[in-house]
């Protein structure tokens, strides 16, 4: 087993060997895939703001084309291509699945974006008969959540206190080794061209801090911010981390991509795959012991 990793990233404590190299380095790329013949493309540039949106797109858009080139390449015989539950369309006040049509003038932020074409990448390879397989996974909660991600941060900030009210809106989440499973089975029983939501438990935020508030004993917040207050928050802060160069505590990406709950079905990965998901409760309770020991200092 091999995994591609920049210089400065570490993978201890993992029995694989390591393929230093960079999803914009096509020459790396080819190295990495020498002699492969399944890829699971997990990597992304997973930011909600970035200074220079332009990144995003090298890595997730440019980067997923030099990876499938690389691969096909290669000879290849499955890839898995890690895509996003941003790029499911959801009906309005519904739930969305992968047969809801979706453009990317729906897409909020360079991130959602910069996936959304991605997408559309490992589908042209896909039709050109490269054996594509996608999978959406929708937001996964667990341990070992290192940077964090934007949903970790939600859990993290929660046990900091650091969340004194909250928004009306909606997430899917899902064990992140439940999305892990997924991918195999994805690419042992996936269809070439297909995608495959890798999701769980739809749930208001609300809910989720409630959930927390009981595997924590702290109290979750009860003040409910208007979605106009959090939009100017996201407004401000923003424009400061053009200045300052920091990233803002309130993304206005983060805030657009907010107002609409990301409610979906897994039904046609359980169905056509097999993907059983455990409870999300156990996976938060990870998550908040991890944190919880990881960054108590």
């Amino acid at each position: 087993m091999r995994a591609l990793a920049r210089p400065n990233s570490k993978i201890g404590g993992l029995a694989i060997e390591k393929a230093t190299g960079d999803l914009r380095d096509a020459d790396s790329l080819q190295r990495a895939v020498a002699g492969c013949g399944l890829v699971f493309h997990v990597a992304a540039d997973y930011r909600l703001w970035a200074a220079d949106p332009t990144e995003l797109y090298q890595s997730n858009v440019d980067g997923t084309r030099n990876l499938l080139e690389a691969a096909r390449a290669a000879g290849v015989e499955r890839f898995v291509y890690t895509s996003t539950v941003g790029c499911i369309g959801i009906p309005p006040g519904g739930v969305g699945d992968e047969t809801q049509p979706v453009a990317i003038e729906q897409m909020s932020g360079a991130y959602k974006r910069s996936k959304f074409l991605a997408e559309q990448v490992a589908l042209e390879f896909a039709r050109a008969g490269f054996p594509v397989v996608i999978v959406n996974p929708t937001a996964p909660v667990g341990d070992h959540d290192v940077k964090p991600t934007p949903t970790g941060k939600i859990i993290l900030d929660f046990i900091r206190g650091d969340m004194p009210a909250y928004i009306d809106t909606g997430l899917n989440l899902v064990d992140v080794r439940d999305v892990a499973l997924g991918h195999v089975l994805a690419a042992e029983k996936g269809r070439v061209g297909e995608r495959y939501i890798l999701g769980n438990r739809n749930m208001t935020l609300r809910e989720i801090l409630e959930m927390m508030a009981r595997i924590t004993g702290k109290k979750a917040p009860t003040i409910q911010l208007p979605y106009a207050v959090a939009y100017a928050a996201g407004v401000v802060t923003t424009a400061w981390a053009k200045v300052s160069g920091k990233p803002p505590r309130a993304p206005l990406d983060a805030v657009k991509m907010a107002r609409k709950k990301m409610f979906v079905s897994h039904a046609k990965a359980e169905r056509e795959l097999g993907f059983h998901p455990g409870p999300v409760e156990d996976a938060l309770r990870r998550a908040v012991e991890w944190f919880d020991e990881s960054f108590s200092a």
